[in-house]
């Protein structure tokens, strides 16, 4: 099952890393939920590009010049 958001993707990812730690995992199952997890980082990384190509877009000027500057954090703004 595809998550819906990034966010939900991201919480499903966390809780197969967790059980992936868990010593009593059997090997088949720690398999399956290993390619859920890849699945699921390969969804997260297309919404970061995709989020990452929004944001490009909305930088570029009226003649359609685009300055890239970094991301600030609320620590360094």
């Amino acid at each position: 099952m595809t998550p819906k958001t990034f966010e939900s993707a991201l919480s499903q990812l966390e809780k197969i890393v967790q059980e992936l730690e868990s010593p009593e995992l059997p090997l088949e199952k720690a398999l399956k939920v290993f390619e859920q997890g890849v699945q699921l980082s390969k969804f997260c990384s297309k919404k970061l590009d995709e989020t990452e190509s929004r944001v490009r877009l909305l930088m570029q000027d009226i003649d359609g010049n685009l300055e890239e500057r970094p991301f600030l954090n609320a620590e360094e703004s």
